[in-house]
This record gives structure tokens, C-alpha cells and sequence, in this order.
């Protein structure tokens, strides 16, 4: 163990001092040095569109094949994501530029497309496909340049650069489809220094293309595969008609260019946002709200809590015989085990599962460990972490369930580790049934479905039920008075009391702390955009637990003071209420945002967001409910009671 804690001290150090002033090296990504001319291998890693949700493999279209496809071994992640990595025929080698030649083998003779094939490739250009290639690792751009619109600027016609992961497959002029051709990559190197007598070595530091669609008669090839390219303005683009065979040439040219980006900031180019100002915006004004909202129920919450006890201590106040009222007079039912105890510890061991990978998850994005260049990695990462967290979820589930007088240990064990991860199971199956008949790469292959079922009954069960058995046995938690033996009648209560109204009081609050990042998490799902904001999530995710905390302790008060003691299932529920509020602002990102019209995915969209809603309902609802819990427990303490 202490050799152990040694090398991962060692690796700390490391890592701080790998870290320079603004970007550093990610642990596990290691730069490649080139030379001049070794080949810089062109892989493909899928088709992509935000309108139909189906990401597609490479070969799925009529693209030109090398002599043998080899796929890349991935990891859980990139199988998820529905990354398939497969090598392409393109001829890289470095600081080498091509002016223009043929990809295919047979320069004279063109490439035939099938009726079948062209409609395939019509349909694809129709859905707006994006089509994913990487070399080194960089993930292709296309750059988009456009004039900035102030008008102090306009004489300077200053141009703003973005740029759009991937390139189009084609674009539609009309009725007519035409397909992206010929390919000019642009691709940055970083000289790096060496001492004198040695070989210049050369990293990737941006990888750009330019699509262009040119018609087979203005592609003038000859037999060793070189081509000309004609003249900007005289060219008329590739057509693919889908009522009849096609004939075209797939072409490339590259393009080198040096520059002064270190490898280490290589990824700073894709990850630049035009709003980071909004965003910085956003997270202050919401920081500032939330903690002066919080500050106000603070103070009110300690200063009607202290008048509250310090009334309710004195013994000598003449009015003692006076009925009691407010939250004292529920003191002997407070703590009466609510129904279904089973279930409600089960969804709050599943509760606090997520909660602790969440939070590891981010707080480890937010060190920079699992950046967009390691693939994959976020997600497998989250579903390892989410099945080693059993044991935390099962040890809560399982000491609750004992102070709700529970005694069927091992059947609550079983329904902790089973209820929550077999509705998602049970969703992203039936999904995946859709995806399948589709023929997407996005759908999950039947051995990683196997291996998934695996983990889950290999780790994660045999997990929980360890946690719950250590909960189980451990002294349940101390619950400050005793609970009567009648049960207390409940008065009528006021209209703002009920549940509903609740829910939707209590979910502001912490929707609003939050709601910008779920824009930018959306257009990460949604619309193939890179999410990298982690220290700014790892805020947000602050803020929502101390909203959601302090919303809960309120609604709970209230509830108290009507003289309601059956707060255990409500205050879970209630406190999960912004979940409601997500499940709105998705609705309205699917209507405004979203360019979704097929029935599969928009059965995807509103599957996914649903798991999404239960998940975040689960996560606020553990945390409202474990600070209400401490709250009661402590302010019964506090009084005095005969």
C-alpha cells in the first residue's frame, strides 16, 4: 500500500510539473514526432448529422477503400459514442505537398456509383451528414470565415474564423444533390527544437480541409494518378443524380503550412467559443443570485428557527398550558417510517451513486485527465465509476433502511442495485432495437451489451449488496425523539401545500443556477459540438447542490409548520422538482434548436432526455433529502420535549 501511495505521488508531481502556463500535456497522450516525409496516417472515424441523430461508419457509403480495412481497437466510450476508427486510402506523409491526385487505384477509369449507391449518398447529402477524419489524433475542421457586422469594423472588413468539426458530405442547390469530391487538406506542423547535427522532427498541430465538388470532365487525370484541378470560376460541381448511375473521381491535394502553436495547445483551435464572455456572465450572475437567495433563507430560516425553539424552551412562561403549535406538535410522528421504505432507500442508494461519480467525474475532467483528445474516455470513465460507487450507494441504502424499521436486507440489496440501472438498461435497450433496424454505427454491439450486462452483475450488484450489508449492520442513524404509537391526524391543508406546487417552487431556484450549462451540455450531445467547460460545470455543479439543499430545508420547514409529518417521500420528490424544469427546457430545445423531423430520432431525443430527467431527479432528490433529513434531526435535537 505505501509502495502504492509512493508512485501515485510521484505521478502527482509529475503532473504539476508537466503543467505550464496555460495548457498542458493530458496525462496518457503522448505528442508523435515526425520526420520529413514519414507518413501521417489519415484514419476515419464517422458520418454524423444533428438531424437524424444516427452517426454512420465510414465505408457504410461507396467511399474509396484501401486494399485492406483495418479497424482500431476501441474502448467503452468510443463503442458508445459510435465512433468506429477505420484507416482510409488518403497518402499522407509529412511536410510533402500533393497538388492533386486520384484516391481510387484506376485514374483512367472512373468510379461507378450503383442507382442504390447514388440514392444512399443523395439521402445522406438531404440529412445534412458531416463526415469525421483525424490525423494524429486531431479530428478534421472545416474553417468558416465571415465578416463581423459592427459597423466601425466594416471598413476594416475584419474577418471572424470558426470552425465546424468535420466536413459536409455535399450540399443540395434545389432539387439537385452534389457531393463534396475532392478534398484540399491543410495541415499545421510545429517545428520542434533539436540540437544542431540532428534530423528536423515536426508535430501535428492543426488538421483543416477545404470540400470541394468538381465534375468528373473538368478532373483531368493521367496514369500515374495525378489530376489537375481547373480554374475557381469555370467548374461546375459533381451531381449526383438518384434515379441513375453516377460516374466521379475521388480526389485530394495537401497542403503544409508551419506554425507557431505549440503541441500542447493544439486543441485550443476546436475548442474556442465565441460566447465565453456570455458564459462567464452567466455563471457570475448566477453565483451571485444563488448565494444571496441563499443568504436571505439563511437568515430567516436561523432566525424563525431560533424564536421557534427559544419559545418552545421556556418552562417557567405562564402560557405553558397553552396548546402548543407549529412544528413541535408533529415531534411524535416526525420520524414514523414513511410507506414503501424499500423503495425509497433503493433510489437513494442509486441517488448517491450517481452522485459520487458525478462528482468525481467532473472534478477529474476539470484536472484536464479526460479531454476531447483522449476519445472516449469521459464515458467509459463514468460507467466504471458508476459501478464502483455501488458500494457507497448500498452502505446509505442500507443504513436508512434499517432506521425506517426495515428488516429484508438482502431483498432491499437486490432492488438497490437493481431498480434504477435496469430502467436504463431497459430504455437504452429498446432504443438500441430502433438504432439497430437503422443500421447505425451508434448502435451498441450485442458483445458490449453482453459486457456491460457483466460489469453490472459482476461489480456493480455484488458491490451494493457489500454496502448494504455494512450499512445494514452499523447503528442506524439517531433520531432525536421517539415516535407515539397512534398516528397524529393530519389537519386539511392550505392550496400552496400540495405536492405540485411544490414541485414547481421548489425547482426554480436550482434550474436557474444552472440552465445556461445545460445549453451548452445539449449542443454537446446534440449537435456534435465538444464540451470541455469543466471547471465551469464543477461551479454549477456546486451551486446546485447548496440551491438544492437550502430549497429542500424551506419546503420542509413549511411543510412542518402545517403540521404535515409525512415529509420522507415529498421532500425526495419535491426537491428533484427541477427535473421538471429540465424536462421543459428540453422540450423547447427540441422545438427551436433541433432540426429533428423522422419518428426515430425524435423516439431518441426524448429516450435519451428521459433517462437524463430521471437521473437528474434522482441526483436533486438525494441531495434535498439528506439535507432536509439533517435538518429535522437537528432542530428536534434543539427542543426541549417531555
Amino acid at each position: 500500500l505505501s509502495f502504492l501511495q509512493e508512485r501515485l505521488r510521484y505521478m502527482l508531481v509529475l503532473l504539476l510539473l508537466l503543467h505550464g502556463t496555460d495548457s498542458f500535456y493530458v496525462p496518457g497522450v503522448a505528442p508523435i514526432n515526425f520526420h520529413h516525409n514519414d507518413p501521417v496516417e489519415i484514419k476515419a472515424v464517422k458520418l454524423t448529422s444533428s438531424r437524424t441523430q444516427l452517426p454512420y461508419e465510414y465505408y457504410s457509403l461507396p467511399f474509396c477503400q484501401p486494399t485492406k480495412i483495418t479497424y482500431k481497437a476501441e474502448n467503452l466510450g468510443e463503442v458508445l459514442r459510435g465512433d468506429r476508427i477505420v484507416n482510409t486510402p488518403f497518402q499522407v506523409s509529412m511536410n510533402m505537398e500533393k497538388k492533386c491526385e486520384v484516391l481510387c487505384n484506376f485514374p483512367n477509369k472512373p468510379v461507378t456509383l450503383t442507382v442504390e449507391q447514388s440514392k444512399l449518398i443523395a439521402e445522406r447529402i438531404r440529412e445534412d451528414y458531416y463526415v469525421h477524419l483525424i490525423a494524429d489524433n486531431l479530428p478534421v475542421a472545416t474553417r468558416l470565415e465571415f465578416y463581423s457586422s459592427r459597423e466601425e469594423e466594416e471598413k476594416k472588413k475584419e474577418k471572424d474564423v470558426q470552425f465546424e468539426h468535420g466536413y459536409r458530405l455535399g450540399f443540395m442547390d434545389g432539387n439537385k444533390f452534389y457531393l463534396h469530391n475532392h478534398l484540399s487538406f491543410i495541415l499545421y506542423y510545429h517545428r520542434e527544437d533539436v540540437e544542431e547535427n540532428q534530423e528536423p522532427t515536426y508535430r501535428v498541430v492543426r488538421f483543416e480541409v477545404i470540400p470541394q465538388s468538381i465534375k468528373l470532365e473538368d478532373l483531368k487525370a493521367d496514369e500515374k494518378s495525378m489530376c489537375t484541378l481547373p480554374e475557381a470560376t469555370g467548374s461546375a460541381p459533381q451531381e449526383i443524380d438518384p434515379s441513375k448511375e453516377n460516374q466521379l473521381l475521388f480526389t485530394y491535394s495537401v497542403h503544409w503550412e508551419e506554425s507557431d502553436i505549440k503541441w500542447a495547445s493544439r486543441w485550443d483551435t476546436y475548442l474556442t467559443m465565441s460566447d465565453v464572455q456570455i458564459h462567464w456572465f452567466s455563471i457570475i450572475n448566477s453565483v451571485v443570485v444563488v448565494f444571496f437567495l441563499s443568504g436571505i433563507l439563511s437568515m430567516i430560516i436561523i432566525r424563525t428557527l431560533r424564536k421557534d425553539i427559544a419559545n418552545y424552551n421556556k418552562e417557567d412562561d405562564i402560557e405553558d398550558t397553552m396548546e402548543e403549535s407549529g412544528w413541535k406538535l408533529v415531534h411524535g410522528d416526525v420520524f414514523r417510517p414513511p410507506q414503501y421504505p424499500m423503495i425509497l432507500s433503493s433510489l437513494l442508494g442509486s441517488g448517491i451513486q450517481l452522485f459520487c461519480m458525478i462528482l468525481i467525474v467532473i472534478f477529474v475532467a476539470m484536472l484536464g485527465m479526460l479531454s476531447p483528445s483522449s476519445r472516449g474516455a469521459l464515458m467509459t470513465t463514468a460507467c466504471f465509476l458508476f459501478m464502483f460507487m455501488g458500494v457507497f450507494g448500498g452502505f446509505f441504502a442500507g443504513r436508512l433502511y434499517r432506521t425506517l424499521k426495515g428488516h429484508r436486507w438482502k431483498k432491499g440489496a437486490f432492488c438497490t442495485a437493481t431498480l434504477y440501472p435496469g430502467v436504463v438498461f431497459g430504455i437504452c435497450f429498446v432504443l438500441n432495437c430502433f438504432i439497430w433496424g437503422k443500421h447505425s454505427s451508434g448502435a451498441v454491439p450485442f458483445p458490449t451489451m453482453v459486457a456491460l450486462l457483466c460489469m453490472w452483475f459482476g461489480i456493480s450488484l455484488p458491490l451494493v449488496y457489500l454496502g448494504y450489508y455494512f450499512g445494514f449492520r452499523k447503528q442506524p442513524y439517531d433520531n432525536p425523539v421517539r415516535t407515539n404509537q397512534i398516528p397524529r391526524q393530519i389537519p386539511e391543508q392550505r392550496w400552496y401545500m400540495n405536492k405540485f406546487v411544490g414541485i414547481l417552487m421548489a425547482g426554480i431556484l436550482p434550474f436557474g443556477a444552472m440552465f445556461i450549462e445545460l445549453f451548452f451540455i445539449f449542443s454537446a450531445i446534440w449537435e456534435n459540438q465538444f464540451y470541455y467547460l469543466f471547471g465551469f460545470l464543477f461551479l454549477v455543479f456546486i451551486i446546485l447542490v447548496v440551491s438544492c439543499s437550502q430549497i429542500s430545508i424551506v419546503m420542509v420547514y413549511f411543510q412542518l409548520c402545517a403540521e404535515d409529518y409525512r415529509w420522507w417521500w415529498r421532500t425526495f420528490l419535491v426537491s428533484g422538482g427541477s427535473a421538471f424544469y429540465v424536462l421543459i427546457y428540453a422540450i423547447f430545445y427540441f422545438v427551436n434548436k433541433l432540426d429533428i423531423v423522422e419518428f426515430i430520432p425524435s423516439l431518441l431525443y426524448f429516450g435519451y432526455t428521459a433517462l437524463m430527467v430521471l437521473s437528474f431527479w434522482l441526483l436533486t432528490g438525494t441531495i434535498g433529502f439528506y439535507a432536509a433529513y439533517m435538518f429535522v434531526r437537528k432542530i428536534y435535537a434543539a427542543v426541549k420535549i417531555d
